[in-house]
């Protein structure tokens, strides 16, 4: 489809959808809309980032789907050999990013929980014992590239337990005015916070970080807490590291415009799981969902990436927090959206199993074999599918579309010179019919989803949803234009 054609596709839409076009294709520039999102706050040099591109991301990083592992609940033996034994399901899956949570030795002084925190660390350059040795890590990245998988390792730069193997050197850690190193945060009092003025500490951490890709093959990293410690040392670290591996990763958990112009490729997109947390356990109208998203394309940097989850080691798991069809909901939108999806491991069988501080500072192995579940690995396979042989729905090109009952439902366009994709998504509980705008509704018929009975009957631009009820509809513009 030409750019003359695609804008006259939308001139003949309505205003609306016109006006939604525009925001996409130009952002609205220095306007920093969200100014707090539960304690996300505008940063000074926010509005500098929107004006500049973010840093390209590797195609393998926006066409993907990432996987998150914590090896000690991933298996009855809780180590590294046990997700080794695994590798061959998760290919099946066909997530393609293995993001390993840390691998280190747990901190023991001061520890929270009969195991201690993954994030309080001792010796970067260590296995924990009870995960195996480097051997076996070696092995595991290798044999996820043997089956075309990439894995990142969890960078935990922020802070070390109280008895790391670097508070030989006090320096490089932070202090009051007494000189007693301090954690990062107060409520943070199992770590000990690192203090990146000191150029050692610099040299200290890159070099461990040049080491693990090194030895390892590792892809790159998902780096903890990355906007507690300094832009300028991610950009100091990243410039050095693409020396090591050109084609790398970086993930930040942040939402923080700048780090996405020349440190990071990607960040977490917590201002809309905060919001889906409102629609689905308080009620929100769904078109916040909208609005939040629409704050963000203002506020990052144009072609800026976010990888979209409903679930993570951080949150109570989406089935206990939505229910378990709320959860699959929470799911199509993430996967539908534009951005990365990421699963949290064992969300492909609908595992409740309690996650989180304080149980993230435990052994709670994940239940692979739950009662009364939707067949959500099916419905995550064909979905990571779909979005591998459509590049309709890995580019950044959305379109919200209206529809009557915009306080329960979102409906959205993905789409490319090829094909279109419309998204329909309930997000209560309680049945919804109705209509919403989009040219040519006719032409486009409902997927069929593996593992799912067929939708009620109908055709765009009516639709008709059970509660957390949803649909994906195509239309191949390509056999449009042939006609």
């Amino acid at each position: 489809m030409s750019l003359v054609s695609f804008f006259g596709y939308l001139i003949k839409m309505n205003f609306y959808l016109i006006g939604q076009y525009l925001r996409r294709l130009v952002p609205v520039g220095v306007t920093v809309a969200a100014a707090a999102w539960l304690g996300f706050q505008a940063h000074a040099g926010d509005t500098n980032s929107v004006a500049l591109p973010a840093h390209p991301s590797p195609e393998w990083l926006r066409t993907g789907t990432i996987y998150e592992i914590y090896p000690r609940d991933f298996s009855p033996a809780g180590n590294l050999p046990g997700v080794t034994a695994r590798l061959d399901d998760l290919h099946h899956l066909g997530v393609n990013i293995l993001w390993i949570m840390p691998i280190h030795p747990i901190g023991e002084k001061f520890r929270k929980g009969g195991y201690g925190s993954p994030y309080s660390i001792r010796d970067y350059y260590a296995v924990d014992a009870n995960y195996g040795t480097l051997a076996d890590f070696q092995q595991l990245v290798a044999g996820a590239h043997a089956r075309g998988m990439k894995v990142i390792m969890d960078l935990v730069a922020n802070h070390t337990a109280w008895d790391s193997v670097m508070m030989t050197n006090k320096a490089f850690y932070k202090q009051d005015a007494a000189g007693n190193v301090i954690p990062p945060v107060p409520e943070w009092t199992d770590v000990a916070g690192l203090n990146y003025t000191n150029s050692e500490l610099r040299g200290y951490m890159i070099t461990m970080l040049k080491y693990w890709i090194q030895q390892t093959d590792i892809d790159g990293y998902r780096c903890d807490v990355a906007s507690n410690v300094p832009t300028d040392f991610w950009e100091q670290a990243r410039a050095q590291l693409l020396a090591v591996k050109p084609d790398l990763m970086m993930l930040a958990e942040a939402s923080k415009p700048e780090l996405l112009t020349n440190a990071f490729d990607i960040d977490y997109s917590w201002p809309l799981l905060a919001t889906l947390n409102q629609v689905l356990m308080h009620s929100a109208p769904a078109s916040d969902i909208q609005k939040c998203w629409e704050e963000n394309l203002a506020r990052f940097p144009k072609g800026a990436l976010h990888m979209r989850m409903s679930d993570d080691h951080d949150e109570s798991r989406a089935v206990s927090r939505y229910g378990v069809n709320g959860a699959l909901a929470a799911s199509i939108l993430m996967f539908t959206l534009d951005g990365v999806p990421m699963l949290y491991n064992g969300m492909e069988v609908g595992d409740a199993t309690e996650s989180g501080d304080p149980a993230l500072f435990d052994k709670l192995t994940i239940f692979w074999n739950p009662k009364d579940r939707p067949p959500f690995g099916q419905i995550y396979q064909a979905l990571i599918k779909l979005r591998q042989d459509y590049p309709a729905l890995t580019n950044d090109r959305l379109i919200w579309l209206p529809n009557t009952d915009t306080s329960r439902v979102v409906s959205f366009l993905r789409l490319d010179g090829n094909d279109e994709f419309v998204v329909v998504i309930n997000l209560s509980n309680r049945p919804v019919n109705g209509s919403l705008k989009v040219l040519n509704a006719a032409a486009f018929k409902p997927l069929k989803i593996a593992g799912l009975p067929d939708g009620p009957p109908g055709d765009l631009p009516r639709f008709q949803l059970d509660g957390f009820g949803w649909r994906i509809y195509h239309r191949s513009v390509t056999a449009m234009s042939a006609k």
